[in-house]
């Protein structure tokens, strides 16, 4: 029983990465189940059994992908230069993907999910790593989290490393200077 339930997760983990990778690369609705298959070596009528279908499959990847994006986001409370850091990692890795995923979220429910999920952990992450500098409970405090929020977006990672082309020395500081800009502490009205 253990062989098998470990062959299981083997193939769940195989079919979810072939996925994914497919996903990074091509529109939702351009990746068919056999796409997906073929990529991951496995009959459609295993993706079917093991997620129930391409949403089933998408969310399943998605949840994964929530998991390890959590696991690689360490950074010390208030220190900006490795909240960045941490961030360009992430981006320079997917950002590309992230921004073609996201670009789907209003043709796609699973996508949608997926990006509310990782909106709500972004959130909960720069609550955690601007912990020393956010007000307490209330508007102001809700007022720099937008502004943190806008300042470590996806986003804004493509506008200067994509659309303007920025090296990505110039657009992690300029990122920098952005967050330090916001602080609270600094005497901004919030």
């Amino acid at each position: 029983m253990g062989a098998r339930a470990a062959a299981v997760e083997v193939t769940r983990a195989r079919v979810m990465e072939a996925a994914a990778a497919l996903w990074t690369r091509r529109w939702y609705d351009e990746v068919t189940l056999q796409d997906i298959a073929d990529e991951a070596g496995v009959s459609v009528q295993t993706i079917v059994n093991h997620f129930g279908g391409k949403e089933g499959l998408a969310d399943a990847a998605a949840e994964v992908a929530a998991a390890q994006a959590e696991l690689a986001r360490q950074a010390p409370v208030g220190d900006v230069e490795a909240v960045v850091t941490v961030l360009f990692e992430e981006y320079e890795r997917q950002g590309d993907a992230t921004v073609l995923w996201t670009a789907q979220i209003d043709r796609v429910p699973a996508i949608a999910r997926a990006a509310a999920h990782a909106r709500r952990q972004h959130r909960d992450w720069l609550e955690r790593v601007f912990a020393d500098r956010l007000p307490g409970p209330g508007p102001a405090r809700e007022h720099a989290l937008h502004l943190h929020y806008a300042a470590t977006d996806v986003y804004l990672w493509k506008l200067w490393r994509r659309d303007l082309g920025l090296p990505r020395d110039d657009a992690e500081h300029a990122m920098r200077d952005l967050l330090t800009s916001i602080d609270p502490r600094r005497g901004h009205d919030a």
